[in-house]
């Protein structure tokens, strides 16, 4: 089984800012034909897709309301994929999960195979 498990979270003041990582291990994931993604869900909200990346390419891709305050990186050589936030707002409590998929990134949560047990993200104001 593959495992992806996140660090990072925690409570922080509205306008500071956060790095979430997630690394992959274990299973027969492969990720010169994977993709992983961060997406987040707030209490009563649906899971909302952030951003992805996929391996073989480097592509990334955004939702457009995560533009800007918000990056995804990766360092291969420890499977990690990275999520910075920047300039948080009270509206961006909630947990943060990272998921990890074969093939292209896609912004439906449910085609991802694999999951964190998600970070909590709290920003008071």
């Amino acid at each position: 089984q593959v495992q992806l498990v996140e660090s990072g979270g925690g409570l922080v003041q509205a306008g500071e800012s956060l790095r979430l990582s997630c690394t992959a291990s274990g299973g027969t994931f492969t990720f010169s034909t994977s993709s992983m993604a961060w997406f987040r869900q707030a209490p009563g909200k649906d899971r909302e897709f952030m951003a992805a990346y996929r391996w073989i390419t480097g592509e990334t891709i955004y939702a457009e309301s995560m533009r800007g305050r918000f990056t995804i990186s990766t360092d291969n050589a420890m499977n990690t994929l990275s999520l910075q936030m920047n300039s948080l707002k009270p509206q961006d409590t909630a947990v943060y999960y990272c998921a990890a998929r074969r093939g292209l990134p896609t912004t439906d949560a449910h085609t991802y195979d694999y999951w964190g047990q998600g970070a909590q993200v709290a920003v008071s104001s």
